[in-house]
């Protein structure tokens, strides 16, 4: 399927859809946000169509037909700068078309729980959200290294303005600029040590072939002798403070606390999964040695952020920090499923990562409807609210559980598979990380009773009675609660989708590459 038009579609119908709700939005308030949902839909159920028309059932019995390059259900190429061997070329296969259709209906979520809670500048706030939407459907997509980072440079901006202008202060005086700086002095910076890396790997490949590419395809298989390891840890550091893996993850509390509920969703719903999709897509693949070597420093590290996080949320007050470190301990399971390298261990991490985009996304747009009625986050203010509500208790005890890893929801299922799969090779690390989810659910627990039950504080007595969740904000819940039972009761859909990307990640990670050479790499490099 060359140059399928579905793929430049998937990224710019966003992109326009964003322009259109800023330029309608002196006209009427309402018409943005009905063409951002409208939008975000049209996006969605193109990747239906494409996931429709993608044959993956037994995907696995085709995989001896897998060689040394990945195969795409659908690609697009136009030449961008042929001289500097940059196009725009876009790819997707199992793997990215599930990250494209949870960025899809999480856009969805994310423009309809901030319906009421956007009251000025709508127009320009679904620019910017539609925007950063599009960017991260072209982190995706992108095989053009080139083209890949200019997509991953372009989703920052507009979340720096989500946070800066629609954020909230934070509870102990931090303001919403000094978060949405942090969050993009961090990520601008661990950009730049990734650009870094991809300009020596184009050099290197130059030098030893005499054509200066970007295209992903090429550059498959360079050997990059001694230069691989530190070529490897300038693309990890850029994709590891965007997940975020401990230490790096000082801009996660603040950016996500204080960014307005759709900023939330879209950071720890979607972006987050962007650093480990180009963990697998491009670091496990380019540099296997180097990867297999620095396995052990990462599976600590991720090891480190699953309790570290787990422990730094059951000591919070503010209901959306809390939710935050539990961010970090998630995705220490994400690096420990990433570097074990077991087809298992990938399949857990898909899972894993659609079920943590879905309870997560709910618990930030609870949080939210929790705001909205109380104009507080702090959980010392809340409690007793069983009685006061009839159908949010429920809903909140529901996410909580799934957040903790409970049977019949997708966490448990990404958690088990990871688990399971990482076993072998990491055991110590694997008991490590079981014992963490103890601290999982002391956190979740603790924050199910003082948000729902005890004696009311004055706050709750204050607002009695309490407004219940209407019609919109109870169907954004139901939808994101049977997307989680669904991972849950019947993950093999999924599994197979991204099975047989996964077989391929799994065998490019393990290929030994010819051993370096005691030759310069640089050392064919003509100048002109």
């Amino acid at each position: 399927m060359q140059n399928n038009l579905l793929l430049p579609a998937l990224i710019f119908i966003p992109i326009i859809a964003g322009f259109l709700c800023w330029l309608v939005e002196k006209v009427d308030e309402r018409l943005p946000r009905w063409i951002a949902f409208l939008g975000m839909l049209l996006t969605f159920l193109i990747t239906v169509a494409i996931w429709q028309n993608g044959n993956f059932i037994g995907s696995a019995q085709t995989i001896a037909e897998v060689t040394a390059k990945p195969t795409w259900l659908a690609e697009f190429q136009l030449p961008w700068m042929p001289s500097l061997g940059v196009s725009f070329h876009l790819a997707i296969d199992g793997l990215s078309l599930l990250m494209v259709s949870l960025t899809a209906f999480l856009g969805m979520m994310a423009v309809a729980c901030s319906w009421g809670e956007i009251t000025r500048r709508v127009g320009f706030f679904h620019l910017n959200l539609l925007w950063s939407l599009g960017g991260v459907i072209g982190v995706f997509l992108a095989i053009d290294m080139f083209l890949f980072f200019f997509f991953w440079e372009m989703m920052l901006v507009p979340i720096y303005f989500l946070i800066a202008i629609w954020g909230h202060n934070a509870i102990g005086g931090k303001t919403k600029e000094y978060a949405a700086t942090k969050f993009f002095i961090y990520t601008q910076a661990s950009g730049l040590i990734m650009l870094i890396g991809i300009l020596i790997l184009v050099m290197i490949h130059a030098s030893t072939t005499g054509q200066i590419t970007f295209n992903y395809m090429d550059l498959l298989g360079t050997d990059l002798g001694k230069w691989q390891y530190p070529i490897m840890l300038m693309f990890f550091i850029g994709f590891a403070v965007k997940l975020p893996i401990f230490p790096l993850h000082g801009w996660l509390p603040d950016a996500h606390a204080q960014a307005p509920t759709a900023g939330s969703v879209d950071l720890a719903g979607i972006l987050i999964k962007t650093a480990a999709y180009g963990l697998l897509r491009f670091v496990l693949p380019l540099f296997p040695e180097a990867s297999a070597q620095f396995a052990p420093i990462a599976i600590t590290l991720g090891g480190i952020g699953i309790f570290y996080g787990a422990w730094l949320a059951f000591m919070q007050q503010d209901i959306k920090r809390l939710l935050a470190y539990t961010s970090i301990s998630h995705m220490g399971f994400v690096v420990l499923a990433l570097y074990a390298g077991t087809l298992i261990s990938f399949q857990g991490l898909m899972i894993q990562m659609l079920a943590h985009g879905l309870s997560s996304a709910a618990l930030f747009i609870m949080s939210g409807q929790l705001y909205e009625r109380l104009h507080t986050r702090d959980l010392s203010q809340m409690g007793g609210m069983w009685g006061q509500m009839r159908y949010y208790p429920p809903l909140l005890m529901f996410f909580a559980a799934a957040l903790l890893g409970i049977p019949g929801t997708g966490n448990f299922i990404g958690e088990f598979l990871i688990l399971l799969g990482s076993f072998a090779s990491h055991p110590v690390a694997v008991v490590f990380a079981t014992f963490s989810l103890v601290v999982a659910g002391l956190y979740a627990l603790i924050m199910i009773y003082k948000a729902l039950f005890g004696t009311p504080t004055a706050t709750i007595e204050k607002m009695s009675p309490m407004r219940d969740i209407n019609a919109r904000e109870a169907a954004i819940l139901l939808v994101l609660a049977f997307g989680l039972v669904w991972l849950g009761l019947y993950p093999q859909s999924f599994l197979d989708t991204s099975d047989h990307s996964m077989h391929w990640i799994s065998q490019a990670y393990h290929v030994q590459q010819v051993a370096p050479t005691a030759q310069e790499p640089f050392a064919h490099m003509e100048v002109k």
